[in-house]
Formats: C-alpha cells, sequence, structure tokens
C-alpha cells in the first residue's frame, strides 16, 4: 500500500518535472493547480477509505454479502458526487482559479487554465480507481492496486514525454496525459474486480441502484473524514494565495517543496491506510485490545520509515532542483525548507497521523474531523499568514505553521488514543 500510495503521487510528481523545463510559468501553473487536484484526490479517498472501514467490519464478522453491498453502493455514490464535481469545475474554472490565487502573472493564469481543464475530465476516473482499490485492501489484496499503479505511472510517463517533448503541447498535454492514465487505471481495476477468486467480486456496474441505508452507514465514515481532508487541503490553497503574491521564484519553490513533502511522508501514509483495514477487521470481530496493539507496532514502524525517508529525500533535493531546471533562487529556497523539514519531521509527524488512521476505522471520525480543522485553520493558515504578510518571512512561514499543527495534533491524539474513549463507536 505504501508503494501504491507512493506512485499515485509520482503521476503529478512527472507533470511537474516534464513541464519544469517550459520554465518558471508553466512549473507554477502546475503547482497551483495541483493545490487543487489534490484537495479533490483526497476528498474522494477519505470517501473510498469510508467504504473500506465499512467492508472490512463486515469481513471481519463474515458478513460477505454485506461487504458486497456497501462495495456497489461505494462506486454508485462516488460516481454520481465525482461526476457532480468534474461539471462544476468546468462550468466555474475561470472563477475558481481567480478565486484562489488571485492576480497571478498572465503566463501562470493561462496555462493553470490549460491543466484545469484536462485534469477536472479526470476527477471521476480518480474516485472509481480509488473505490476499486480501497475494495481490493479491504480483502488484504494490496498487491493488485500496486500493480495497476505501476502500470498507469509508466503509461503516464511516456504519454508526457510524447504529448510535452514530441508534439510540445505545454502542460496541456502533461494534463491530459495524466488524465488518459488515470482512465486506464479506473478501467483496470474495475475489470480485476468482477473476478470471481476473490471475496468482495462485484459484477453488473449498471444494474446497480441505491441502498440509502448502506450509503448513510458509508458517508458517516466517509464525509467527517472527506471534510476534514478536504479542509486541510482549503488550508493550503489559503496559503498558496499568500505564497502567490510573493512572486514567481516563491511560487516555484514552494510548489517544489510540497512535492518533495508529499513524496517524503507518502510511504508512512500507506502504511497508515493499511492499519484501516487492519484495525477495522478487529473490531469487526471484537478484537478490541488486538486493535491497539497493532496501532502501536504500525506507529514504531511508521517511525522508521520516516526517518530514513527523511534523510533520503534530503540528499535527492538538490539533484532534483538542478536536474529540474530551477532558478537559482528557487532551488536555494527550497533546500532551505527540505532541511527543515527533515529536522522537525520524524519527532512529531508519525503521532500526529499514524494512530489517527486507526481511530477512524473505529469509526471515532468526528473528533479527528474537528481536530484537524481546528488545528490547521488555526496553525497552518493563520499562523503562517501573519508571519508571511506582517513579519515578510517569505515561504517557510508556511512550514512553521505546519510544524506548530502537526506538534498540537500529537499530543492531542495520544491522549485520545490512551483514554481509550475512541473504542466506544460502532460503525455496523
Amino acid at each position: 500500500m505504501a508503494i501504491d500510495q507512493l506512485l499515485n503521487s509520482f503521476m503529478g510528481t512527472v507533470d511537474t518535472l516534464v513541464v519544469s523545463n517550459l520554465g518558471s510559468a508553466a512549473i507554477s501553473a502546475v503547482s497551483l493547480v495541483d493545490s487543487i487536484n489534490i484537495l479533490i484526490v483526497q476528498a474522494f479517498f477519505a470517501l473510498a477509505s469510508g467504504g473500506t472501514v465499512v467492508c472490512s467490519h463486515y469481513l471481519g464478522c463474515n458478513k460477505k454479502d454485506s461487504a458486497r453491498n456497501s462495495a456497489r453502493q461505494l462506486l454508485f455514490i462516488t460516481f454520481l458526487l465525482s461526476l457532480m464535481i468534474a461539471v462544476l469545475c468546468h462550468l466555474f474554472s475561470n472563477q475558481i482559479l481567480g478565486v484562489i490565487f488571485g492576480k497571478v502573472e498572465p503566463l501562470v493564469m493561462s496555462n493553470a487554465k490549460k491543466y484545469f481543464f484536462f485534469s477536472a475530465m479526470s476527477y471521476p476516473f480518480i474516485a472509481l480507481y480509488d473505490d476499486g482499490a480501497c475494495i481490493l485492501r479491504a480483502q488484504e489484496n494490496s498487491r493488485l492496486p500496486m500493480q495497476i499503479s505501476i502500470v498507469a505511472n509508466v503509461v503516464n510517463i511516456i504519454l508526457n514525454l510524447v504529448f510535452v517533448w514530441i508534439f510540445h503541447l505545454g502542460v496541456a498535454g502533461s494534463s491530459c496525459a495524466t488524465m488518459l492514465a488515470r482512465a486506464f487505471a479506473m478501467i483496470v481495476v474495475l475489470y480485476k474486480l468482477r473476478s470471481p477468486k476473490i471475496e468482495v467480486q462485484l459484477t453488473h456496474y449498471l444494474s446497480i441502484r441505491p441502498d440509502w441505508a448502506e450509503i448513510k452507514r458509508i458517508l458517516h465514515i466517509g464525509i467527517p473524514s472527506g471534510v476534514e481532508n478536504s479542509m486541510f487541503q482549503f488550508g493550503k490553497l489559503a496559503i498558496q494565495s499568500t505564497v502567490s503574491l510573493m512572486g514567481t521564484a516563491a511560487i516555484a519553490a514552494q510548489g517544489m517543496t510540497n512535492i518533495i513533502e508529499n513524496l517524503n511522508g507518502i510511504m508512512a501514509i500507506g502504511m497508515g491506510i493499511g492499519l484501516m483495514t487492519v484495525v477495522g477487521e478487529c473490531l469487526g470481530a471484537g478484537e478490541k485490545e488486538e486493535a491497539i496493539y497493532y496501532i502501536k507496532k504500525i506507529s514504531i514502524a511508521a517511525e522508521v520509515v520516516v526517518v530514513i525517508s527523511c534523510l533520503l529525500m534530503m540528499a535527492l533535493t538538490y539533484p532534483i532542483t538542478y536536474f529540474g531546471g530551477m532558478e537559482q533562487a528557487s532551488a536555494k529556497m527550497c533546500i532551505f525548507m527540505v532541511t527543515c523539514i527533515t529536522v522537525v519531521k520524524p519527532i512529531v509527524w508519525v503521532m500526529a497521523f499514524i494512530p489517527a488512521y486507526g481511530l477512524r476505522a473505529a469509526g471515532d471520525v468526528k473528533f479527528s474531523m474537528t481536530l484537524s480543522v481546528l488545528s490547521m485553520w488555526l496553525c497552518r493558515v493563520v499562523l503562517a499568514m501573519i508571519l508571511a504578510r506582517v513579519f515578510g518571512m517569505g515561504p517557510i512561514a508556511v512550514w512553521i505553521g505546519m510544524f506548530t499543527d502537526w506538534t498540537i495534533r500529537a499530543v492531542i491524539y495520544m491522549i485520545r488514543f490512551k483514554n481509550r474513549k475512541w473504542l466506544k463507536h460502532q460503525v455496523i
């Protein structure tokens, strides 16, 4: 699962690296729109995770028919919502980009509009792929989504190189390449779910009709997680509006630092996602102490992964900025911010995020949502804006706000985990 998450994140990274040689305006446009894409993708993934939790609880108590029905309802509601969002993004693309990014340079905005067009078209593909992958993971089959991601990434790289470097289609070509790779991944995962060899088999997709009781059960987990993830990304967009006023060099530096940080944490996040299935099955079978044991064990393993990942990404930052063709001012800012992340992240990040996956799998989603939203807006947004706009600290202000957020979350989640109130919820 960690490798699968890494590969999914790598699609956006490929776009940035391929267009980086087209100039700062191109890389700035991709990094700006990717902020929106990540918001949408995280919301869909949170909804899919809600389906994973419900499925894993059913499988934990050996109710396979109920697990199959919940999977079908997840596909139905996700497709409906993703289609609506895609249509709205197309109809109001100018307004969305204008409100979020304000008065950026005309060339940056022009590229951003092209990139956003194909990105919005890919939203249903992303959503349904996430559903299929999460349904497979709920059955303890994480290998197949990883294999699909590997092939989809190869398709994305090839199409990016062809569209951008051979046909010279610019950021539009890069975005179109990623859209086609996402469509490929969706088709394959939905086809694989038809296999009679898997535990929760799905067939006759066109015959799916809404079961609102089951949809409500999925949304009870998925909506708070989706709100949490979406608010997190909204906060990043609010911060991005501040960064966009600092000039193209700062935008490019912040965009590349975000990419490196996403890659830096993706392995541990994959472990947290795996933890959701394990805790869900444990609690579905009534084994509360076993769920507690695995949250502790995976947190320790994630800490090791984070330390290794931070050191590796720190070592790769200079080559990435150099071969990515970044301007010297942008590269210098990026290297400084990644150095700060490498120092702080191993200290507080794991306890701020990994136990929360276990709590969500237990149905303790409202607490997680409330804590995340408050901490994010107070620290990441308000504090970062004050440091940037009042004290003129530049892009590093964003990361000081983020470090503060991580620390507060870590302390509160440790208290919540220890008092065991999260075990009092009931998913099914």
